[in-house]
């Protein structure tokens, strides 16, 4: 069996939600990311194919291990109703520079606001979050129990969850908004730079194109936020050159203004 064929195989035994199984394009674009992951080209996938449970994304990932097509350092979390794929190495890194050297630029969009604004990325709550998730993959780890999904307590209704997964998906920036308030936010026709990176996953004999990261800046605060995005990609390049199995990096970025933006 080919690695093609074993990924769809795997996706589609164990992600199967009803009688709706997802497509061979989509299986191998799961595979295709769930590898960036492995290989550390990002620290982790928010998983949306479907709504397949977080049981089912961690058999998935048993599966594919077992087959020795994926390490067994990657681990399923769940993180109210949300599903994702994790690197815990990785993620440990992101959130340790966060906390030693603010290495994420946070950006305030509060619907209060006139204009997005730069603020501490070690406000008290951002920085309890990430103390909060470094003590729980710490713990996880410790207690050797990789084969089954990782929950966050409850506490975590509490949280922005856009910052949370900009943090935990390794964005150079992430959103942040007083959601005790307002989930609305000031971007509605802010000209936004979006970057989009993206490689070929040469498991598939023709290759298949798949995006690994996509987020936004605010124009207007571009100047602010490019010491930290070239360091960000000089980061990225340098785990890339690591790996063989995704190719073509490419590294794309476009100017869109928007009547509504929904984080």
């Amino acid at each position: 069996m080919s690695s093609e064929e074993l990924c769809v195989t795997v996706a589609r035994k164990c992600l199967s939600v009803g009688r709706k199984s997802l497509s061979a394009a989509q299986c191998l674009d799961l595979a295709a990311q769930v590898s960036a992951v492995d290989l550390d080209v990002k620290p982790a996938l928010l998983y949306d194919s479907n709504g397949a449970s977080a049981e089912q994304v961690q058999l998935y990932l048993s599966s594919l291990q077992s087959s020795r097509f994926l390490s067994k350092s990657l681990l399923t979390l769940a993180l109210n109703g949300n599903v994702l794929v994790v690197n815990p190495v990785s993620v440990k890194s992101n959130l340790e520079r966060l906390l030693h050297d603010s290495g994420v630029v946070v950006i305030d969009v509060c619907h209060l606001l006139e204009k997005p604004v730069i603020v501490d990325p070690l406000r008290g709550d951002l920085k309890n979050i990430a103390q909060h998730l470094l003590l729980l993959l710490r713990e996880f780890e410790e207690q050797k129990e990789a084969e089954k999904p990782l929950y966050v307590p409850e506490k975590s209704d509490e949280w922005n969850l856009c910052t949370v997964f900009g943090l935990l998906l390794g964005y150079p920036v992430t959103y942040w908004f007083d959601q005790t308030k307002s989930f609305e936010n000031c971007l509605c026709m802010t000209p936004l730079m979006v970057t989009t990176v993206s490689a070929t996953w040469r498991a598939e004999a023709g290759g298949h194109r798949c995006c690994l990261y996509s987020f936004s800046i605010p124009a207007v605060l571009q100047r602010e936020t490019q010491s930290n995005l070239e360091n960000w990609n000089l980061r990225l390049q340098e785990k890339f050159q690591q790996q063989s199995v995704l190719t073509d990096l490419t590294v794309c970025r476009s100017m869109v203004t928007l009547p509504s933006v929904c984080l």
